[in-house]
């Protein structure tokens, strides 16, 4: 069992404990002012680079608008966080568009409204920013290793092999647009800093064969996300990811003809942010013989914690009786709502106290990043998952 002190100092629990009081469950409660630590922290670790947040990790305008203060540039995946984030008085000059999934219209939409900077990994994708956005500066996303060691892998359905890479950064040119780079996701969750290290090899040896080969020098290097919030699983802390990346570019890159870079960080940036508070609904055993309890709470999958599915994300999970608890046991966590699919944890063996009863407090940690905007709208009738932002 956990103890709340691993992830806060009591002042910042206290905030988190007082904006919780009175409430009805579940709802989760955003620290403002720890995404701001957060960025900070990483524009010290990655000077000379861009920041892109990405705005799918917790799409609100308090955030947006925080980090739009702080100077930070956004990436958008489709023309809805487009119109958030211009809404939010962002120029469009700091934001691209990282989807390399659109439709032609919606790129045509993008490029009225100003954006000039777009992902891609497809020949009919390139041609329809050809078509609807002239003169565009394009990155070609590539296919990287990374999913054994990424807790939330995102390394099949997006991206192209690098030759693949290569042929279309020369049809751009030959479209009109501009052959501007290459970016790479290397997965979410990422515990291995190694995997940025592999990747940064294959977009040299793009970056070297298009100007040996074609004489256009690319400009740009995407590094993606992939920089881990403080769940269960053990990670190395955000400062050895920069250490070893800065590392990796220098011996890859000569830093006099160091290319753009720009990273497009979203977890590490929010998900230590939300503290999830939920009740519990039920307690029971499938057989009299049964050790384990299955505790039901008001919120699931369907209510934001959709990354429990396959208990990829394993958050942690907290109530006040673990302070005082002097004997625990093994639970299953499920939601709930009428589907079976709502188990967050069942393999995973979580303990929680035996003394937890029905209508107890359960918090769920660092839940800032992908719940909000996962939560269902209506599931079962269930409403959207409410959120308290403080500072």
């Amino acid at each position: 069992m956990i103890k709340i002190d691993q992830y806060f100092d009591p002042a910042a629990w206290q905030k988190f404990t007082q904006a919780a009081q009175g409430r009805k469950t579940p709802f989760l409660v955003v620290d403002l002012s720890r995404i701001k630590t957060k960025y900070n922290q990483m524009v010290e670790l990655f000077p000379n680079t861009k920041l892109h947040y990405a705005m799918k990790a917790s799409p609100a305008v308090e955030v947006i608008r925080l980090l739009a203060e702080l100077g930070s540039n956004f990436d958008c995946a489709s023309i809805y966080e487009l119109d958030r984030v211009l809404d939010c008085g962002v120029e469009p000059d700091r934001i691209s568009y990282g989807n390399t999934i659109k439709k032609a219209e919606h790129v045509k939409y993008a490029f009225e409204k100003g954006i000039t900077l777009y992902a891609t990994d497809s020949e009919a994708d390139l041609k329809n920013i050809a078509k609807h956005a002239p003169g565009a500066k394009i990155f070609v996303r590539i296919l990287v290793q990374g999913a054994q060691t990424a807790e939330w892998p995102l390394s099949r359905k997006f991206g192209c092999h690098p030759d693949m890479a290569i042929d279309l950064l020369i049809q751009a040119k030959a479209l009109g647009l501009v052959p501007y780079g290459i970016s790479f996701h290397v997965g979410s969750q990422q515990k291995d800093v190694a995997a940025w290290d592999d990747a940064i090899t294959k977009v040299k040896y793009i970056f070297d064969w298009m100007k040996t080969e074609e004489d256009i020098k690319l400009q740009m290097i995407n590094l993606g996300g992939g920089f881990p919030s403080n769940y269960l699983s053990e990670v190395n802390p955000i400062e050895i990811y920069a250490t070893e990346i800065k590392r990796y570019l220098s011996e890859d890159f000569h830093d006099d003809d160091m290319p753009e870079i720009i990273l497009e960080p979203g977890r590490s940036l929010v998900g230590g942010s939300g503290v999830l508070v939920s009740d519990v609904v039920l307690i029971s055993r499938k057989s009299h013989t049964d050790l384990t309890r299955w505790v039901y709470t008001d919120v699931g999958l369907f209510q934001g914690l959709i990354e429990t599915l396959g208990e990829a994300i394993k958050y942690p999970v907290y109530t006040p009786k673990m302070e005082t608890s002097t004997s625990e046991g093994t639970v299953v966590l499920a939601g709930p709502t009428c589907d079976s699919a709502d188990i967050m944890y069942e393999e995973t063996g979580y303990k929680m106290p035996q003394e937890l009863e029905i209508g107890d407090k359960i918090y769920w940690l660092t839940t800032g990043a992908y719940t909000n905007s996962y939560s269902s709208v209506e599931f079962n009738g269930f409403p959207p998952l409410e959120v308290v932002y403080i500072d």
